[in-house]
Formats: structure tokens, C-alpha cells, sequence
């Protein structure tokens, strides 16, 4: 802790027991204390009294129950640092004025802590929200709003369109993001590699993705590639069931025990033991030259 903020070591040691007595005041247990002060070390040296009582009061009323408080702090320690009048109301009151009830908002808050300094919205994204076609009654508008609000325009636009490129029509692209958000939060390098084994290996029409989205979240050396080439084992053995057409589809999607109960552990033990020796040295195969790609880091991965 010294050595990622050395500040520490000359801190006045009463304005530190002053901070540590505020978040125990709060309910906060000293192994949760610990966790805090490890992800935020910074929290010692800031103001956390600067508007303390009125921000707790209005985060009290947000999420509901101080659990529900105790949990989100614990989460993101940052909400006790925000600007609470210059960035924390506006960015909750600009939510609930797109629609989103303080219902969903708590939810959204704890599944992504950084919400409240990332979120962002302009006319360009507002279109991105209405070109989704999402209604503000569906349970996906919430979704589509969060992950729009705290990505870069850029991003989106550049994501987008790397799925349009595979032959869709921009209003199929943006209504497939309605329907499945969490598209965006996909690399583009992980859906052009996905796409390109779905189009020239198992030779699917691009547009499959419009309804079976979950081709561009699955991992293809783990789940795709194993389970194609398992399915064409099967077929040179001439054995049942085969794993073509619809049949490949629902197996993709399946649970790792289910797929194997359905595909392999179904046959006699000498045909099962050879499926499975043929289907783990399948999933052993590494992607190749992976260990030598330059990771490139663009900051916030939205």
C-alpha cells in the first residue's frame, strides 16, 4: 500500500483514524475494510467527509437498504470520492430521464462500478439508442443505455461495423445489438475471428448471428472449433447421433456435461473413451502465434 501511494507514510495519524472511524460508522467490517483500502488506497489520502452525511443520505435512498449501500461501497470505494454534486446526481438524474427506474439503475451501479465516471451521452449516441429499437418498456433498454452511456462513440461505431462488413445491413446490425447489447462489450478481433470460422468452416450464411447471437460470445478454441471437429468424428465413425444442421446449433449452445452426455458419454465405453481423447486434445490446441501478439491496450475496454 506505501508503495503505490508513499503519500501515506507522512499522513497526519488522526485525520487517518478520523477516515478509518467514518467507514466504520458505516457497518463496514475490517476484512471488507481491508479489500477497500487495497482496491483504493487513495481513499485515505482524499476529503471523504467533503458532503458526507448528504451523500450518504442520498445513496441510502437510491439503493434502498444499507446492505445494498455497504455492497456498492465495497465495490467501487470511488463513490465516496465523486464530485456528489458535479458528477454523481447529474449522471444518476440523466439515467432516470432516458427512462431507467432507480429500480434497474441499482443493479446496473453494482454490476458496473465505474458507471457513474464513464457514462457519457451525446446526439450521436442518442441515435446509436433509437437506432437499437428498444423500447423503454423491454428489460433490454437499460442494458443498451448503460453499455452505450459508458462506451466511446468511436468504439461503437467501430464495432458495428466490423459485423456490418460480414454482409448485414446496418439496421440489422443495430437491432441485433438491441436484442443482445452485451455484442459491444465484444473485442473486434474476437468476433472477425468467430465470424470468419462461422462463414468459411462450418459454411453458415453470415446472417445465422441475427438469431443465434451466441456464435460471437462463444470461445472458439474452447467451445466452436472442438465441438465442430468432435461433430465430424462422430460422422467418419458413423455414429449417433450426428451433429449436423439444426442439432449442431442447440449443441454450441450447450453446457459442457450436457454436450458430452448427448455426443460422447451415450456411445459404449471404447468409442466414448476414444470421442473423448479425440475432443480434449482438440480443445488443447492453442491458437496460433498467440503468445507472441502484441496486446494492445486502449484504455476502457467498452
Amino acid at each position: 500500500m506505501f508503495l503505490r501511494r508513499p503519500s501515506l507514510r507522512n499522513a497526519d495519524l488522526s485525520q487517518l483514524q478520523f477516515k478509518l472511524n467514518l467507514l466504520w460508522g458505516l457497518g463496514i467490517t475490517s476484512n471488507d475494510l481491508v479489500k477497500i483500502i487495497n482496491c483504493r488506497p487513495r481513499l485515505l489520502s482524499v476529503r471523504i467527509n467533503h458532503f458526507f452525511d448528504e451523500r450518504l443520505e442520498y445513496f441510502m435512498t437510491l439503493f434502498g437498504s444499507r446492505e445494498t449501500l455497504l455492497k456498492a461501497i465495497i465495490r467501487n470505494p470511488s463513490l465516496l470520492t465523486y464530485d456528489f454534486h458535479n458528477r454523481i446526481k447529474p449522471v444518476i438524474t440523466l439515467y432516470e430521464g432516458l427512462g431507467i427506474s432507480r429500480e434497474d439503475l441499482v443493479p446496473l451501479l453494482l454490476s458496473r462500478p465505474t458507471m457513474i465516471p464513464r457514462t457519457s451521452f451525446n446526439d450521436e449516441k442518442m441515435e446509436y439508442i433509437r437506432k437499437s429499437g428498444v423500447s423503454k418498456d423491454s428489460n433490454m433498454f437499460k442494458h443498451v443505455v448503460s453499455i452505450i452511456g459508458v462506451s466511446r462513440s468511436q468504439t461503437i461505431c467501430e464495432k458495428a461495423a466490423n459485423i456490418e462488413k460480414f454482409g448485414m445491413s446496418n439496421e440489422e446490425v443495430w437491432h441485433l445489438i438491441g436484442r443482445s447489447p452485451y455484442l459491444l462489450t465484444l473485442s473486434v478481433d474476437k468476433v472477425q475471428r468467430n465470424m470468419t470460422f462461422v462463414v468459411g468452416t462450418m459454411k453458415l450464411p453470415a446472417n445465422v448471428i441475427l438469431e443465434h447471437p451466441f456464435l460471437l460470445y462463444n470461445n472458439l478454441e474452447a467451445v466452436l472449433k472442438p465441438r465442430w471437429l468432435l461433430a465430424g468424428k462422430i460422422e467418419d465413425m458413423g455414429l449417433c447421433p450426428k451433429i449436423k444442421g439444426s442439432l449442431m446449433l442447440r449443441a454450441l449452445r450447450m453446457a459442457e456435461q450436457r454436450f458430452l452426455k448427448a455426443f460422447v458419454s451415450c456411445h459404449p465405453d471404447v468409442v466414448a473413451k476414444e470421442l473423448m481423447e479425440f475432443y480434449t486434445t482438440a480443445k488443447c490446441v492453442k491458437r496460433l502465434a498467440v503468445s507472441s501478439k502484441k496486446a494492445v491496450f486502449k484504455g476502457f475496454p467498452f
